[in-house]
């Protein structure tokens, strides 16, 4: 068993035993926003490093469980204890690991109390130079005296074609709230114009059964082929995926320079991109910004100078009761946390308070606390002050 100690925290072992209920240069290293809107010099929460680790890139709490799972960009899913310990999970697949690639996004199944599955994402190459990111179902096996490990590995979806490159591969995931439906979210991998092909599946959402088959009801189900997997197409660089409490699927997506967006994400609906965009491209040729006129779906929010957002999640606890239903996204260039108000389907920008990290991911904790994860390496725990 692959275990590493860190400092004790009785109080928040006790809090979650007691719950029972890019090419690296291109957008993930944008310069820190300058003069970015709404800017919080006061943060309303206090700060707890919880564990640090290497490249951490996703995070996932157990229910009913004193646990998470933690992946790191160069291959390792971690099983965090609020006890002390860290531990490796066996049985991960490899990962091509480089640039914005490698080991990307982690889940639980809406019936993992019944059947133990999660979802993750990692990226795998393929011939020619080429890669793609990949989602796979797995069995989460914790009893044993073993390391954790992973059982019944499925790949349940790949990005279609695999490309040469190592950037904006996105593969977020999320569920719809019924439980029945996967949500991927699969970057353009920075060649453009596959976000308008429908022969490909790389600038889009996709929609799934939970064992990977194609709902009935999808927007092009009827085309067949890949073009049958998308729900919404023209998008960028996916790295938050999130349903709101009323149900509304929300992305965001960096942009190219200046045009980093939230979007309302609807059945069949093209975002544009690379025809339309509120940025620019990084040689500063133009894009034309979105108009009322264009034929494509127009981002909710949009931010220029760019944040560079990293993760996405609606917060559903009872910490911070004001804040209720409302989004929250990290910043990586920005190293900021964002707050967006939701009314019904219209966005409006809120806080945005300076963390002075590069914020990767952004998640609720069942304590009710908002958890963080850094580029650097820190988990970190938002708790009032």
């Amino acid at each position: 068993m692959n275990k590493i100690s860190i400092a004790k925290l009785p109080l928040l072992a006790a809090s979650l035993l007691a719950f029972s209920s890019c090419n690296a240069a291109d957008v993930d290293k944008k310069t820190p926003v300058q003069g970015a809107h709404n800017i919080e010099a006061e943060k309303p929460f206090n700060e707890e490093i919880i564990a640090q680790f290497n490249e951490p890139w996703a995070m996932a709490f157990v229910p009913e469980s004193p646990y998470a799972l933690i992946t790191e960009k160069s291959g390792k899913m971690l099983l965090w204890r609020a006890d002390d310990e860290i531990l490796q999970i066996a049985n991960v697949p490899k990962v091509d690991y480089g640039g914005q690639g490698g080991l990307g996004d982690v889940v639980i199944s809406p019936d993992y109390l019944k059947t133990g599955h999660i979802y993750f994402s990692w990226v795998e190459a393929g011939e020619n130079d080429t890669r793609g990111a990949v989602v796979a179902r797995a069995k989460l096996r914790l009893d044993g005296d073993g390391a954790p490990a992973l059982d019944n590995i499925n790949i349940i979806w790949k990005q279609f074609p695999k490309v040469t490159g190592r950037g904006h591969f996105s593969h977020r995931i999320a569920f719809s709230p019924d439980g029945r439906y996967i949500f991927i979210g699969s970057g353009e991998r920075q060649k453009f114009d596959p976000a308008q092909d429908m022969s490909a599946n790389l600038g889009k959402i996709i929609r799934l059964n939970l064992d990977g088959s194609i709902p009935q009801d999808n927007p092009f189900a009827a085309q067949g082929g890949i073009a049958a997997q998308i729900w919404s197409l023209g998008h960028r660089n996916i790295l938050g995926i999130t349903f709101d409490l009323h149900g509304n699927l929300w992305n965001q997506e960096m942009g190219p320079a200046g045009g980093d967006e939230l979007n309302l994400v609807q059945k069949g609906a093209n975002y544009g991109y690379p025809t339309v965009s509120n940025g620019d491209h990084y040689d500063g040729r133009d894009i034309p910004d979105h108009s009322a006129k264009d034929g494509f779906e127009a981002p909710a929010l949009w931010w220029n100078p760019a944040v560079s957002p990293g993760g996405l999640m609606t917060y559903n606890g009872n910490l911070f009761p004001q804040w209720r239903g409302s989004l929250f996204m990290g910043g990586l260039g920005a190293q900021s946390l964002i707050r967006i108000k939701l009314n019904g389907k219209k966005a409006e920008k809120g806080e945005q308070w300076n963390m002075e990290m590069r914020v990767r991911e952004v998640e609720n904790g069942p304590d009710g606390a908002i958890w963080i994860l850094e580029d650097g390496g820190k988990m970190i725990r938002l708790t009032p002050k």
